[in-house]
């Protein structure tokens, strides 16, 4: 279950046009959250034969999209932005597969997949700038960035179990937390405008609300065995439900 979200997303063997390309840069900001949130799970042995299946599967969705993405590169900076984020990706993927998952590499990893995030985001938005209808193509970004935000957010629920905190930055998980509902919420009524598709578009309501349940008992609390699973496994099915909510966006044809 905890890899369906993977077997529903695009299996083009290359890019097929400009909404495609916006669509897959998204989904690399989103992987580089959903690798490091496996690699913690590993390591607190939460889910772990889901995790090492999300793990395996992100990182050769990663690794695939990254040369689709090079290869359609319509200008010099978006094929530099690629070159970069090839470089950094080599160094991520050296701790998700050359260390055992350990605590001592945990700082490191979120430090990592940080540069990736903004790399891969970047990409995104020169992607969406070179598409040219810009009402259209912030929308799969948009729709794109909540499907990240969801691994994100399980991400510093699983770091902050390990008490691993890079710069501070989940503090400001709850602020991210909050941040989806709204804006799932237009994503979804926009997609329903365009496809009269009320229950595929809406269907994120019940696990988002599930997953800000689990996330607001990090607050105060230390997680418990259970916590992590539950906040992994609805972070997977969230992120199913935002993937298909992008794809509606992406095979708009306008």
């Amino acid at each position: 279950m905890a890899s369906a979200a993977l077997l529903g997303m695009s299996a083009h063997s290359q890019v097929v046009d400009m909404h495609d390309a916006i669509n897959k840069a998204g989904r690399q900001r989103m992987l580089s959250q959903r690798m490091s949130k496996a690699y913690l799970a590993l390591i607190q042995k939460v889910e772990t034969g889901s995790a090492q299946q999300v793990l395996d599967r992100s990182m050769s969705t990663f690794d695939r999209q990254l040369v689709e993405l090079k290869a359609y590169a319509p200008s010099p900076e978006i094929r530099d932005t690629y070159a970069r984020l090839e470089s950094v990706w080599s160094e991520f993927k050296s701790v998700l597969v050359g260390t055992t998952p350990g605590k001592e590499h945990a700082s490191n990893l979120i430090q990592l997949d940080a540069k990736i995030l903004a790399l891969s985001n970047q990409g995104t938005r020169q992607y969406e700038q070179a598409a040219g209808k810009a009402t259209l193509g912030k929308l799969v970004n948009i729709a794109g960035r909540q499907r990240m935000l969801s691994q994100r957010m399980a991400k510093f629920y699983l770091a902050n179990s390990l008490r691993v905190d890079p710069a501070g930055q989940h503090r400001g998980n709850r602020k991210v937390a909050y941040r989806i509902p709204g804006r799932a919420g237009s994503a979804a009524q926009s997609a329903r405008s365009h496809h009269q598709d009320q229950g595929r578009a809406g269907a994120g309501r019940q696990p988002m609300g599930l997953f800000d349940m689990g996330l607001s008992r990090l607050e105060g609390a230390h997680s418990s065995p259970k916590l992590m699973s539950d906040v992994f496994i609805t972070s997977e099915n969230l992120l199913s439900v935002m993937d298909r909510i992008t794809g509606l966006y992406s095979s708009i044809k306008a």
